[in-house]
């Protein structure tokens, strides 16, 4: 968790709209709000003590005050996830949170998928690094409306800083909404952002036990997607044990098998999101 393993210490958000070039910090107050915790934390912890007794009261202070303020920034985080929620709904907007290890083909799958249902399904994006506006670039180069979101040492997106992003990206009505989160199994997991689903990306390239080394994520995913399967003759990767797996944790996830790069089983991937996006009670697929 953030408050302990201090990846939020001096974060540095920053919004960058691609079209404009404008950049623009995230909230200053929730930045300060997350040092005051930390040194909050710190000060306690070192706080001189004299005998064993008021040494143990300082640590069950110490223990008991990380969790509450763990709990108090989740709040504040899931108060603000429930209003990008709203808003995205009220905009009849699918938004779907990627997240995936580094390197597991995110960014590719995005730019396959909106240039292969260009016509169909209106796409924007928003892409969350802690630096470099590398994948943004891509992404701006198929066409696609984008917002870069650099989150400093976070190594997560968070529900306010995506809507910063939103003011900048402002999607249109009956479209989608991809948040390319930072490549992390573990941080992203517990912070909601507003969206409608996960779709975790697992490549071919990692082991099959990522879904019970990381369940959380895996749990709270309603898709997994498993990328990179053009490389199955080349690497050991049990793709039945990784299904598997997948299902301990969370029988109800959807799975697709595909290769982002050479196109195979993208027509599923594909006929799952025109499915699931809806214009006036219909199906994109049916229209």
């Amino acid at each position: 968790m953030c408050t302990t393993c201090g990846c939020s210490d001096n974060t540095k958000a920053t919004v960058t709209n691609l079209a404009t070039g404008e950049t623009v910090a995230v909230d200053e107050h929730h930045q300060h709000d997350h040092a005051h915790h930390h040194t909050h934390r710190h000060d306690g912890h070192h706080h001189h003590h004299d005998d064993a007794q008021s040494h143990d009261h300082s640590h069950h202070h110490e223990h008991g005050t990380t969790i509450n303020l763990e709990q108090e920034i989740l709040a504040k985080n899931n108060l603000i996830a429930e209003r990008n929620r709203g808003w995205f709904e009220g905009r009849n907007i699918l938004a779907l949170n990627l997240v995936s290890s580094p390197g597991a083909g995110k960014t590719t799958l995005l730019e396959r998928t909106i240039h292969d249902l260009h016509g169909k399904l209106a796409v924007s994006v928003i892409e969350g690094d802690q630096e470099t506006i590398n994948d943004a670039q891509r992404i701006k180069a198929t066409g696609c409306k984008v917002v870069q979101i650099n989150t400093g040492t976070g190594c997560h997106l968070e529900a306010d800083m995506l809507a910063r992003g939103l003011k900048q990206l402002q999607p249109p009505v009956d479209s989608v909404v991809m948040i390319e989160n930072v490549g992390n199994l573990v941080c992203p997991a517990l912070f909601d952002l507003g969206e409608k689903s996960k779709v975790v990306i697992l490549s071919v390239t990692e082991g099959e036990d990522k879904p019970i080394k990381y369940p959380h994520m895996f749990r709270a995913s309603d898709v997994m997607i498993i990328n990179k399967i053009d490389l199955l003759p080349y690497v050991e990767f049990n793709i039945d044990q990784c299904i598997e797996h997948a299902r301990s944790v969370n029988p109800d996830i959807k799975i697709f098998q595909l290769s982002a790069t050479k196109g195979d089983g993208l027509d599923n991937w594909y006929n799952w999101l025109t499915n699931t996006v809806k214009i006036n009670g219909e199906s994109v697929a049916a229209l």
